[in-house]
């Protein structure tokens, strides 16, 4: 994790949420991109198999307090797969004055077919706990709850490109990324929506993604996919 001195800290922060059942090392090498294109950067760790989305919102509060309070500018977003959905909530509760953009990768903003086929599978409940229930595309009313609609500038990046063709054949209509649709990636009122070739799994490595990124968090706009 990368720290700037008062005296040479960047002026915006960035603040990144990894996915369920990975931790904030799956975002070191896109943190150290955004760091070096000229942010402050906050990469956070949480329990996301263990608790609900509501529950883990509270707790990474303490962790982003004191780096919103230190950031002269705007504080930004970037998140990956579930992270998206825990900063919509999170937002939605704990919203920083001078909010930033948000970025979402993989983000599935509509549920994941996958998580309507497995959710009553034991194994699956185990293993990915509450918020794993949660990811299902027809919310309850509590979830649905937690999740309103977005006034502030989003951009989703989706993949199209599947290291599971199991899933993406029996489970996943369209175009995916082995865990998420292309179309269930979409929110309402986002400002930006690009595709690129990139798997659910190793997106926020993916050189085009961090590209992509890095042209949101400036500008507020993706740029053409090479």
């Amino acid at each position: 994790m990368t720290y700037s001195t008062p005296s040479d800290r960047p002026s915006e922060g960035v603040v990144f949420l990894h996915g369920i059942s990975r931790s904030f090392r799956s975002l070191i090498r896109m943190q150290k991109a955004v760091d070096a294109a000229g942010f402050a950067t906050r990469n956070i760790g949480y329990p996301s198999r263990h608790k609900a989305l509501s529950d883990l919102a509270d707790d990474i509060h303490p962790a982003i307090t004191p780096f919103v309070e230190a950031n002269e500018g705007c504080t930004h977003f970037v998140c990956h797969s579930m992270g998206g959905l825990l900063a919509r909530v999170y937002l939605a509760r704990h919203r920083p004055a001078r909010l930033g953009r948000v970025v979402m990768l993989g983000t599935p903003n509509g549920g994941s077919e996958i998580a309507d086929m497995l959710r009553h599978w034991l194994p699956y409940r185990l293993y990915f706990g509450p918020a794993g229930q949660q990811l299902v595309t027809s919310r309850d009313a509590e979830t649905e709850a937690l999740l309103p609609a977005v006034d502030y500038p989003v951009g989703v990046i989706a993949g199209d490109r599947s290291l599971d063709p199991i899933t993406s054949r029996f489970m996943l209509p369209g175009a995916d990324d082995g865990r998420v649709t292309v179309a269930r990636t979409k929110l309402d009122g986002m400002a930006d929506h690009v595709v690129i070739p990139a798997s659910h799994a190793f997106m926020m490595k993916n050189k085009e993604a961090i590209r992509q990124t890095i042209a949101f968090l400036k500008n507020g706009q993706f740029t053409t996919v090479r």
